[in-house]
């Protein structure tokens, strides 16, 4: 695989060069601020807790990597870009299913496990009915995730519970926007990708919120 091979798969890029994109580049520092916002939270309740802080790690990066390959668009960059978003998505859902059940190390594999069973035979089923949404498809599984994490949060009455369904509603509100892009690029170039990068800062930012605001300085994981 050509790794240094260019990727035009959004509206807004009309050539290879740099900053073809700067509204789909320049968006990505929505993820950036909900890093901050979250470090400044928990350094001011004192929270040392290492899954919150790596979830905090890993905003920064899904901003960095996104910015990458909203310039270079190569397939390397692309692969800065999916990454991390992955790998947020699977250790957000463990982390969220170990606070709302104040889950034990033992419990916490159990949830990974699950968790990525979760992912994989989800997206295998979501594959089966061959979709066509711009992509969107493969981010259908964390959808599924949010909707029971919120149902959970609810049914317990939780105090995290406001912040899981707003983070599930805006994230289904960015779907639709990145599902829509290149359909509507003769009515609006610019695409609306971009919509998808401010609301999904958004719903990283509620998410990193929840966690924050619902844990203890030492517990674990």
């Amino acid at each position: 695989m050509d790794w240094s091979a260019p990727v035009d798969i959004y509206c807004e890029r009309t050539d290879a060069s740099f900053w073809s994109e700067p509204l789909n580049a320049v968006s990505n520092l929505a993820f950036i601020l909900a890093a901050l916002w979250a470090s400044r939270e928990a350094c001011r309740r004192g929270i040392g807790r290492a899954s919150v802080w790596l979830l905090i790690a890993l905003a920064f990066v899904i901003g960095t990597g996104s910015f990458l390959f909203h310039t270079f668009a190569t397939r390397w960059a692309g692969m800065a870009d999916t990454l991390p978003i992955l790998i947020f998505i699977l250790a957000y859902a463990v982390t969220a299913l170990a606070l709302i059940g104040h889950a034990t190390p033992e419990r916490v594999t159990l949830y990974t496990v699950t968790m990525a069973g979760f992912f994989t035979a989800t997206g295998f089923g979501i594959a089966q009915l061959n979709l066509d949404l711009n992509g969107t498809e493969g981010y259908l599984p964390a959808l599924a995730a949010m909707i029971v994490i919120s149902a959970l949060t609810w049914s317990r009455s939780h105090p995290a519970t406001p912040w899981f369904v707003g983070a599930t509603l805006t994230f289904a509100l960015s779907l639709t926007f990145r599902s829509f892009d290149m359909a509507l690029c003769d009515v609006w170039p610019y695409g609306t990708h971009v919509f998808w990068h401010l609301l999904n800062g958004t719903v990283i930012a509620l998410l990193l919120q929840a966690l924050i605001r619902n844990t203890t300085r030492t517990e674990h994981p």
